[in-house]
């Protein structure tokens, strides 16, 4: 039952619904303290309609509703505050949740919708430094928080296959390069030969020239340069792989930019067409000036195409194949102008999902305080900071609980979870300094305090055994276990808010509060003692289980049952 609309209701009903439910139920608020209630309602909003004092209003209120629903009802100033009957709400609430187990939250409000979720995009023939984690778990944890509201996401690796770099990785491999090298560990050595080109050039523009030749010829299909390309890229996306595997990431698409070469002119003809390009200082552009953005450049001076008109083709053809109703980009917050307008652009078009076009931005990841940079050789490769959580996950297992078994596997779980949660519980629009010893402590808010909590509570069950506690009537009372009650019931809003806002980590701070809230209860409730209570005790346990697992599952988190 959502008991925010009950409280709507009866207040609408109680003012002789001289304010809709609606209005109110927008404006009801949640206390900051348990002697405040569990819900509570501002009157100011009536003041206007009923010609009253906002306090005259609330005790007014408040003397005329009578349900069973509440324990009390009192008006303290302007607000009335609703105490929720304990009892009956916690049956109510552990009651559906061992009913729905890991479905409760699902709902239809995407109505099977399809929502593209463009997300990690490397570029060839560079390895995938922690600067590409954030895109990548980010737009991971929307698609999945996307499903369970009733969406159906089109993950998409729009890979950087393409462009003037390609040139000079060909340039720098053909005068620098070796094939067993790049046979041996490609990543490497590529990634060696390209920061060893941008170094050079520095002194040695005559190579900058060089490369551009080379990419004209890839353009050309000239070949050797075809070869070369289909090499880098073949390798780069096996080393991918590798990485994606370990984070548990996987994706419907990998269209790259090279898939969209043969579109591009369709672009700049169905621009002409529809009187949209125009020339300005020799280069082609659409004017956005009614939207109060700058020109966006389709062609340069020399004909050549820009990113803005691959992303036209692209959108153009993701809306004919998957007709969705949402495209997401979830691209750094340095691109948010651009993406302004890309969808200006494709809206002049009349592309039919243009309105949908949503850009996901998210802040900057630096690593102990270092900015990444591939071109000058600052890279923290994502692969080896994954290996290097689980080695020291694997260590604290072990010092931790030496006769856990399937360390390794709750190693990886662990320590890839630590690298993931670190991202996550923060909002995706801070920049964040990563450090790994703090992703990986078990107290504080991190991955495997909540994993740790989880773990707990199953722990908890396996003690007691086989019973039906899914069972019965389970009303418990008492602040620690009716806090559980109230962020369990919540849980729902928590998911519906998260699809709404495009924001993983208010699934990752819910799961800190509900895991803190088990700990504290755990820590001073006897859950184990045979009495009345103890099958209440154990839904509530068990309960609190399910959600920490699915709470983990939606940031793309493993929920280990032993720790």
């Amino acid at each position: 039952m959502d008991y925010k609309q009950l409280v709507a209701d009866v207040v609408a009903d109680a003012v002789d619904n001289q304010v809709s439910s609606s209005d109110i139920y927008a404006k009801i608020e949640t206390p900051k303290t348990a002697q405040n209630g569990d819900l509570a309602f501002p009157a100011f909003m009536l003041a206007k309609a009923m010609h009253q004092n906002p306090k005259i209003i609330a005790e007014q209120i408040a003397s005329e509703i009578n349900t069973d629903a509440f324990a009390q009802v009192k008006a303290v100033g302007p607000y009335v505050n609703f105490f929720l009957n304990q009892g009956q709400v916690s049956s109510q609430v552990l009651e559906t949740v061992l009913t729905e187990k890991d479905h409760y939250g699902d709902n239809h409000d995407g109505d099977n919708g399809v929502v593209t979720i463009d997300m990690s995009s490397p570029n060839i023939a560079k390895p995938m430094s922690m600067g590409h984690l954030r895109s990548t778990v980010i737009g991971n944890s929307i698609a999945k928080i996307l499903t369970k509201n009733g969406y159906r996401p089109i993950k998409d690796n729009h890979l950087g296959d393409w462009g003037t770099q390609f040139g000079k990785l060909i340039t720098a491999y053909l005068k620098w390069g070796n094939e067993e090298d790049v046979k041996r560990d490609p990543i490497h050595y590529l990634v060696k030969y390209y920061v060893e080109f941008h170094q050079r050039d520095e002194q040695d523009p005559a190579l900058d020239e060089e490369a551009r030749e080379w990419f004209k010829k890839l353009e050309d299909g000239d070949p050797e340069a075809v070869k070369l390309w289909k090499w880098f890229r073949d390798v780069s996306l096996k080393a991918f792989n590798q990485t994606y595997k370990k984070l548990g990431v996987d994706f419907d698409t990998y269209n790259g930019e090279s898939f969209y070469n043969d579109k591009l002119q369709d672009v700049v003809d169905t621009l002409k067409k529809d009187g949209l390009l125009e020339k300005s200082q020799g280069a082609s552009v659409v004017d956005l000036s009614d939207q109060d953005l700058n020109p966006a450049l389709i062609l340069k001076t020399d004909g050549a195409s820009l990113y803005v008109t691959r992303d036209i083709a692209t959108a153009i053809y993701r809306d004919e194949t998957y007709h969705p109703v949402m495209n997401l980009y979830v691209v750094g917050s340095e691109q948010t102008y651009y993406f302004k307008q890309l969808k200006a652009v494709l809206q002049k078009m009349g592309l039919q999902s243009a309105a949908g076009l949503h850009h996901v931005p998210f802040g900057l990841i630096t690593v102990n305080g270092k900015k990444l940079s591939t071109r000058h050789g600052n890279i923290v490769l994502l692969n080896e900071v994954l290996d290097e959580s689980v080695k020291m996950a694997a260590q604290q297992i072990k010092e931790k609980n030496p006769t856990l078994p399937n360390q390794q596997q709750v190693a990886e779980e662990v320590g890839v979870g630590a690298v993931i949660f670190g991202d996550l519980k923060n909002s995706r629009i801070d920049s964040i300094d990563f450090n790994l010893q703090d992703q990986l402590k078990f107290e504080g808010e991190t991955g495997p305090y909540v994993q740790y909590a989880h773990a707990r509570a199953e722990s908890v069950l396996a003690k007691a055994g086989k019973r039906d506690y899914q069972a019965g009537n389970h009303q418990l009372t008492g602040d620690e276990a009716w806090e559980i009650v109230k962020l369990l019931q919540s849980f729902p809003a928590v998911v519906k808010k998260a699809n709404a806002e495009f924001e993983p980590s208010v699934i990752a701070k819910y799961s800190l509060r509900l895991a803190k809230a088990f700990n504290k209860y755990y820590a001073h409730t006897k859950i184990l003692t045979d009495d009345e209570q103890l099958d209440a005790r154990l839904a509530l346990v068990k309960s609190v289980s399910i959600i920490l697992k699915e709470s983990l599952r939606l940031l793309g988190v493993q929920a280990p049952d032993e720790m």
